[in-house]
């Protein structure tokens, strides 16, 4: 059970009595996650938690459960699961970026320089030691420049480390200089070598990055929505280049930070997503940042495209995304990864109610229940992105309007009156009167 107080988090369902479900139909959920995700099925009215190889009809599993058990798995219609079969194509960090890499080939082939272009939004990056000789060659153009290491397949910056030397990463070198004996006892992990972004935006001195939420309902066609709320993660120390051993001051992962000696964990190093947009609006203006935000809408869409042939798409299948960008000193985005499995354990009060909230409508959008009618655009905390195409709000003139800078139906960061728009939305469960 979280050591946070549900009581701070009402569930939108709860808008009245619950009173006898007669002749509702249960959802019987799976859930092998401890925690936040756990709190927010339990208090879902209707659902029944099963255990063990009693059958489910949803299923929110961890990616081992389902390399393991997905293949064998026979699924009927109204099932549903929170991973697609090879989600690793995005989340994977050599992975992500080979798959950039060809989309931004394919688009300059087939419509130009000027559209691959617009996917320059992630660092200059090599996967060793199977790269380790183009590596070298682009590491030699810039002598002196700061690099990143991070291992392909750990999170919560375990690994990671910067370095502007090839010695230091010796151990990465291309298998030629390893017998075939010392390959098959020890093989080396492999590893992204990355161009560090240098000039990162500082706040009060201090490095951020941004953890946003997208959810994938369908990538045949593809469909995704974008949360309103996240978070802005802050490092606990100064921002400089003169020490890059700190780890404090460079990595922002919240598994870091919290073993800083001066972390507080009630204060955190966390701003939410509006109140970095207030900030950023005051000394920017409304403009500047209205292009950030778009410029960041065109990673999330672009991302998930050079994913969309290779994906194993299926109906059964959902996936909620979890997004780390950077922004540097010009306001400009950069990728820097994507999680399959973003954490949901909260680090405050507030920021496990954040959590509960867009669980919730996850859960919401996924629909379950059936009170959805497939046409809406917006529900609850998310706001209907890509629907086979881009989604416009509802206050743009399709006549008149330039679709090459559509506004699209995003709001990062804005108000987030998600209780109300669900008691519009809605209908109550079976068995609830509506307030």
């Amino acid at each position: 059970m979280s050591r946070f107080k549900t009581a701070g988090y009402k569930s939108s369902q709860d808008s009245g009595k619950s009173e006898e479900r007669e002749g509702a139909r249960c959802v019987r959920y799976k859930c092998s996650l401890p925690g936040t995700i756990q709190d927010v099925l339990r208090q879902r009215p209707g659902w029944v938690e099963v255990k063990d190889e009693a059958e489910w009809d949803f299923n929110w599993c961890d990616v081992a459960w389902l390399r393991e058990n997905f293949d064998h798995s026979y699924m009927e219609e109204h099932v549903r699961i929170n991973h697609f079969r090879n989600h690793y194509e995005l989340s994977r960090k050599n992975l992500m970026v080979k798959n950039l890499k060809r989309y931004r080939k394919t688009q300059e082939r087939e419509l130009g320089r000027l559209e691959a272009s617009k996917c320059d939004f992630f660092p200059c990056t090599f996967t060793l030691p199977s790269e380790y000789h183009l590596f070298v060659e682009e590491f030699k153009r810039s002598p002196g420049s700061t690099w990143i290491m991070k291992p392909v397949a750990k999170s919560q910056g375990k690994g990671i480390f910067l370095f502007r030397k090839l010695k230091d990463i010796m151990d990465w070198k291309k298998d030629g200089t390893r017998s075939e004996e010392q390959k098959d006892t020890a093989p080396v992990e492999s590893y992204v070598a990355q161009r560090y972004i240098e000039n990162p935006y500082l706040i009060n001195g201090r490095k951020f990055d941004l953890r946003v939420y997208v959810l994938v309902t369908s990538y045949v066609p593809l469909k995704a929505w974008l949360y309103r709320d996240g978070f802005a993660r802050f490092s606990s120390t100064r921002f400089s280049l003169s020490s890059i051993d700190d780890k404090y001051m460079h990595l922002t992962n919240v598994a870091v930070q919290k073993t800083a000696p001066d972390y507080d964990p009630e204060k955190g190093c966390k701003w939410q997503m509006q109140q970095l947009r207030r900030y950023l609006t005051a000394k920017h203006g409304r403009e500047v940042v209205e292009t950030m935000f778009q410029e960041m809408d065109n990673i999330f869409v672009r991302s998930l495209q050079s994913v969309q042939k290779v994906i194993i798409n299926d109906k059964h299948c959902f996936e909620l995304y979890g997004y780390d960008i950077l922004l540097d000193q010009n306001l400009k985005p950069w990728l820097i990864e994507v999680n399959a499995s973003p954490s949901h354990t909260p680090s405050s009060q507030e920021d496990y109610e954040m959590k509960c909230r867009l669980l919730e409508d996850t859960l919401n959008v996924v629909d379950m229940e059936g009170r959805l009618t497939g046409k809406e655009k917006r529900v609850g905390g998310y706001d209907l992105m890509w629907n086979d195409g881009p989604v416009y709000r509802e206050d743009v003139n399709l006549e008149t309007f330039d679709s090459s800078c559509f506004t699209a139906n995003t709001h990062l960061g804005c108000v987030n009156d998600r209780d109300k728009q669900l008691r519009r939305l809605m209908k109550p469960f079976p068995g609830q009167k509506r307030m």
